[in-house]
């Protein structure tokens, strides 16, 4: 049991990527299952996961404390694991593991989490939390229709008890007019309207000079203000992403705010109508475990034949439905269809981008990146750079991040693969794209990078290469890089071309495609890493290398 000291919302924030609990899972259950959860095997799993190619941290300071900080937040907290009096996957973690259907087992441990619980008791110096809070978050966001980031970081957090739902509406409706009416620097507004609001929420502590954090030394009174508030921001982000794991929303990148999708309020307002906002077995851990692991509650729309038969004659009509179909047997057609009408999307999407009718839109989004004004950049990045390499030139070009249903980035690809991966018919390319910069770029990308290049070519059995683009990149992956070309590893499956490009570079190559009088064919990628390993092999120095490469890049369509 985990005493919990928070005077807002109380949600699970690592992983930061939900969907990136589901191999952590699968690995502690094939090794670990029906073991004794301590520090020995807490040890021996980071000890796994390190070895891991979905895993992206290192776990090195404490590897006791990095285990649990991943199996019993999310995993534990949402239901998917019971770790007394052994380790087990519950049967919401098998399905999660097992079912084609993921955000459905998502939703429905998501509608079930709870403060308080036998997971997690308030303190005496915590707000009463009498809730369920993504339920009432769902209920926020199809009340107002949409709500922006902002608004829930200022208001949605308040609402740790259900039944201040009321309250917390009238004070964002408040918020709205005041800021109607408020002609001034938004940002100068809304930062005083944040810092009155925390001044409020922990009015207890600032009396009673309480406000030294554990971040810092500095107990002032405004570097607590700063601190909070980006405690604040943080958990709105984790709200957003676990929300949008469902498939249920969407997310403005540009207004950064969430809404219901369109054609998923039958099935939000089905769940709002229908689950109970009580916590339940708030003292009674073996009923709350049992009840929190049940793959199969609370109910959802397509648990009701009935409705679900309506919605796929509504949405696919010409899908024959009979009674002898199980309900199981449905929900695997409508799941199919879906899955059908995305990938059609996705190759409207392609033809268009190939056409460059998207240009000026990839271009715009690139600025926005660079001016890092969306809610969620990397993604936005990847997303973007898939857009442009399928625009740049020919081949067949696969983003390994995931959409939802109508062709819309959800997150980011998995720690196992490339962000993008081109396939050019003789040979192939990974891309792969980062907002980090300085020292951390290269703590973070440099041996996934040449990883996921090694695992390509052991897939293809053909000549590759890796593209590799940051809004800046470090001069310790040009190095890194530079000396790749001319390193044989056995390891990487020899010599390793990977090319580092600042993003402005990239879109300079990007507006040559789109200049040239000519559509761009994949010979002129590969002649661009060619010339890269001919540069690597007749310079001196990473510098040198780095900047014949670059210029190369800026003239690559030039014959």
């Amino acid at each position: 049991m985990a005493k919990i000291d928070s005077k807002v919302i109380f949600v699970t924030t690592s992983p930061r990527t939900p969907a990136k609990m589901i191999p952590e899972i699968e690995l502690l259950n094939t090794h670990f299952a029906g073991q004794k959860w301590n520090t020995q095997t807490q040890r021996a799993f980071m000890e796994l996961l390190k070895e891991e190619n979905f895993f992206n941290g290192e776990g090195k300071k404490d590897p006791a404390f990095s285990a649990r900080d991943r199996i019993t937040r999310a995993p534990k907290s949402l239901g998917f694991v019971t770790l007394k009096p052994s380790i087990q996957l519950t049967p919401a973690g098998v399905e999660l593991t097992n079912s084609r259907r993921k955000e459905e087992i998502f939703l429905r441990q998501l509608l079930k989490f709870q403060v308080p619980s036998p997971f997690h008791k308030p303190s005496d110096k915590a707000a009463e939390f009498w809730i369920k809070p993504y339920l009432e978050l769902f209920r926020l966001v199809r009340h107002f229709g949409s709500l922006k980031f902002d608004e829930l970081r200022l208001f949605g957090l308040q609402l740790t008890d259900y039944r201040d739902f009321d309250t917390i509406i009238s004070k964002i409706n408040d918020f709205r007019e005041q800021k109607a009416k408020n002609k001034g620097n938004y940002k100068k507004f809304y930062k005083e309207f944040l810092y009155s609001e925390i001044r409020i929420i922990y009015q207890d502590r600032i009396n009673s000079g309480d406000t030294k954090t554990r971040e810092s030394k500095d107990d002032s009174l405004q570097n607590f203000l700063a601190t909070q508030a980006r405690n604040f921001r943080d958990y709105t982000d984790a709200c957003f992403r676990y929300l949008r794991v469902t498939g249920l929303v969407n997310i403005s990148h540009i207004g950064k705010s969430i809404s219901i999708a369109p054609e998923k309020i039958q099935e939000v307002d089905y769940f709002l109508e229908n689950t109970s906002r009580e916590p339940v077995f708030i003292d009674n851990e073996k009923e709350y475990i049992k009840y929190l692991g049940n793959a199969e509650t609370p109910t959802l729309l397509s648990d009701n034949r009935e409705l679900l038969e309506q919605k796929i004659a509504s949405e696919f009509p010409e899908i024959p439905i009979s009674n002898e179909m199980s309900l199981t047997q449905l929900k695997d057609i409508f799941a199919e269809e879906l899955e059908k009408r995305k990938e059609q999307i996705l190759r409207e999407q392609v033809t268009a981008i190939k056409d460059y009718r998207l240009f000026d839109e990839i271009n715009s989004t690139f600025d926005q990146i660079l001016d890092n004004s969306l809610y969620d950049t990397p993604l936005m990045f990847e997303w973007n750079t898939w857009r442009a390499m399928t625009m740049l030139n020919g081949g067949n070009i696969k983003a390994n991040l995931k959409f939802d249903d109508f062709g819309n980035p959800m997150s980011t690809a998995q720690g196992n693969m490339a962000d993008i991966v081109c396939d050019y018919d003789d040979f192939g390319l990974t891309v792969e794209v980062t907002m980090q910069s300085g020292q951390r770029q290269y703590e973070t990308e440099g041996e996934p990078v040449t990883r996921h290049l090694a695992k390509l070519k052991r897939e293809i059995n053909k000549p590759a290469y890796s593209l590799f683009i940051a809004p800046k990149i470090n001069e310790a992956c040009i190095a890194h890089f530079y000396a790749l070309h001319k390193m044989n590893i056995s390891y990487y499956g020899g010599t390793s071309t990977i090319v580092p490009l600042p993003l402005n570079v990239f879109l300079k190559m990007l507006e040559d495609s789109h200049k040239a009088s000519y559509v761009p064919e994949p010979r002129h990628v590969k002649r661009f890493f060619e010339r890269s390993n001919e540069l690597a092999n007749t310079t001196d120095n990473e510098i040198d290398w780095y900047n014949g490469i670059t210029n190369e890049a800026l003239n690559w369509l030039n014959e």
